[in-house]
């Protein structure tokens, strides 16, 4: 069994894949480390969600390749809105070749976790790749403190 620790306890978190076996897991593991989350299947349900509540989410996953609206459109939607220009926004991919990072972070990524996803080391990368900001670090380090080492 897999011990998850409850690090993102409070946070809201949206999750954007149009795989449901990613969104799956992704999902019950963010869950499982106490995040409440948003599952959007494409960038423009992912739009609709951000739209109806703009201040909400701690961090954004999304994946790259979608139907409809793929991870770059609502990155850079994201990144054009004042609410939600400084939230995190994590790249999903399973086309992670040389040279995907810099490009995604160019673009205005924070980073990018490859797929699939590995439930043993999921949580823990996301850990690492937010506490590189500051403000999350902070947050953190507060709740790994209690108890809850990622």
């Amino acid at each position: 069994m897999i011990k998850i620790p409850r690090v993102f306890v409070g946070w809201d978190v949206l999750i954007v894949d149009d795989e449901r076996d990613s969104l799956e897991v992704a999902s019950r593991l963010l869950t499982i480390a106490g995040a409440t989350v948003d599952p959007a299947h494409n960038g423009r349900d992912a739009v609709e969600l951000v739209k109806a509540n703009p201040k909400k989410f701690k961090f954004i996953l999304t994946d790259l390749s979608m139907p409809q609206m793929d991870g770059w459109e609502l990155l850079y939607l994201l990144k054009q809105n004042p609410h939600t220009a400084h939230v995190p926004v994590i790249a999903l991919t399973a086309h992670a070749m040389v040279g995907d990072r810099e490009r995604g972070i160019a673009a205005g990524f924070h980073n990018y976790i490859a797929k699939p996803l590995d439930p043993t080391k999921f949580i823990q990368q996301l850990v690492n790749l937010l506490t590189e900001l500051p403000e999350y670090a902070a947050i953190l380090s507060s709740s790994t403190d209690q108890g809850a080492k990622p």
